[in-house]
């Protein structure tokens, strides 16, 4: 967590004025443990809020300008609220900016302006939701000290239609979803079509989840998602022969889709939709098998998600498989996949608290060899999802 002392004076450096009235606020980072291209498919999803994020310090101006500044970058502007518009140039403000124009639409006014100062833990371009995690701390904030509701559900689509309208970057639902509603030690069971979600206990006892940023930059990401959203969308249409009214892959089970692949006329079309099927399949599996603590057999459905991912999805690419391959090599990994959209981004590997070192080296030193790239690692807990820090 990030030390508060120094980020109140940092405030204070760059907003002028004393301590009094500076609020913060915390939203994590989020992982997704399995469930990887089903959310836009009508499946379910295993996504669990980080303990690392972003801390917002917020203070009430006495005009009603918007005064937004980072401790990631040296970039500050005062703006005004009235309007507020989509401008390249300001780069991450565009995520709090998108936040207070969705508020205004909506008509909730404020009396006041704020200065507000981020402090981010995510590694950018990691794929564990730093623009989620602005959004939503932003959001809740700005409704907390507006006297507003604070309904985690209705800000995590508040943050989602910043990021798809004002932004203009159409992500689901998962990661906004996670940041706002995540909670200690539990992992959250979404169904991204309808909201349902359960949280459910994940207990990791002498195991960590650790994450590995490869650093590879994700260049194919946009092209790829439509293409495989577009063969998705093919394997409804060769399925409705015989479920006219199915109108995504997660709405058939994997018995009924054993008996009617032969539907699906083209081979990779038939390659991406068992995929979605069978990972829906093995998020459902791995509820069961965490209620009674089962870590291996998580672990297990952890591998075959990323062996899916690669070898029917072919999402990975040689970055993610090399860092998965030299994971599954250390001694105490009970399973290794990797999360996000793919082609770059992350890993999440369950690794037992003894070999977390030897882990970071081995798979460091193997990575490097394959890729000629320096890998990071998080060794993470599951926190809660947006709140006010006292």
């Amino acid at each position: 967590m990030a030390d508060l002392q120094q980020l109140k004076q940092r405030f204070l450096e760059i907003y002028g004025g004393s301590g009094e009235g500076i609020h913060v606020f915390h939203a994590p980072g989020r992982v997704n443990l399995i469930g990887e291209h089903t959310d836009y498919n009508g499946g379910y999803v295993f996504p669990a809020a980080l303990t690392f994020g972003t801390t917002l310090l917020i203070r009430e101006r006495e005009d009603s300008k918007l005064g937004l500044a980072t401790t990631n970058f040296e970039s500050h502007k005062v703006l005004d609220m009235n309007p507020i518009v989509y401008d390249e140039a300001d780069d991450w403000m565009n995520y709090p900016k998108g936040i207070v124009h969705e508020l205004q639409q909506e008509g909730r006014t404020f009396a006041h302006g704020f200065d507000l100062l981020y402090h981010g833990e995510i590694p950018n371009g990691a794929g564990l939701s730093s623009s989620a995690s602005i959004e939503v701390v932003t959001a809740y904030a700005l409704l907390t000290l507006g006297g507003y509701e604070t309904d985690t559900v209705k800000i995590a689509l508040l943050s989602q239609k910043s990021e798809n309208e004002f932004n203009g970057v159409k992500c689901g639902i998962m990661d906004q979803f996670a940041v706002a509603n995540g909670k200690k030690d539990h992992a959250i069971l979404l169904m991204c079509d309808t909201l349902d979600y359960e949280h459910v206990p994940f207990k990791g006892g002498e195991y960590k989840l650790v994450i590995g940023n490869t650093n590879k930059r994700r260049g194919l990401v946009d092209s790829k998602y439509n293409e495989r959203r577009s063969q998705c969308e093919q394997a409804v249409k060769d399925l409705q022969k015989k479920f006219p009214n199915m109108t995504l892959l997660g709405q058939i089970s994997l018995s009924e889709y054993n008996e009617n692949e032969h539907l699906i006329e083209d081979e990779t079309v038939r390659k991406r939709a068992r995929h979605v099927v069978e990972e829906i399949d093995r998020v459902l599996r791995s509820i069961e098998v965490l209620k009674s603590n089962d870590l291996p057999a998580f672990g297990a459905l952890m591998n075959g998600s990323h062996d899916s991912l690669r070898d029917l999805y072919e999402v990975t690419g040689h970055e993610l498989d090399s860092m998965v391959a030299a994971a599954r090599e250390v001694e105490g990994v009970l399973g290794s996949r990797m999360t996000g959209a793919g082609f770059g981004g992350c890993t999440v590997s369950l690794v037992h608290q003894d070999s977390v070192e030897k882990f970071k080296n081995e798979v460091g030193r193997k990575y490097t060899e394959a890729t000629g790239l320096t890998a990071d690692f998080y060794v993470c807990s599951i926190g809660n999802g947006v709140e006010k820090l006292a």
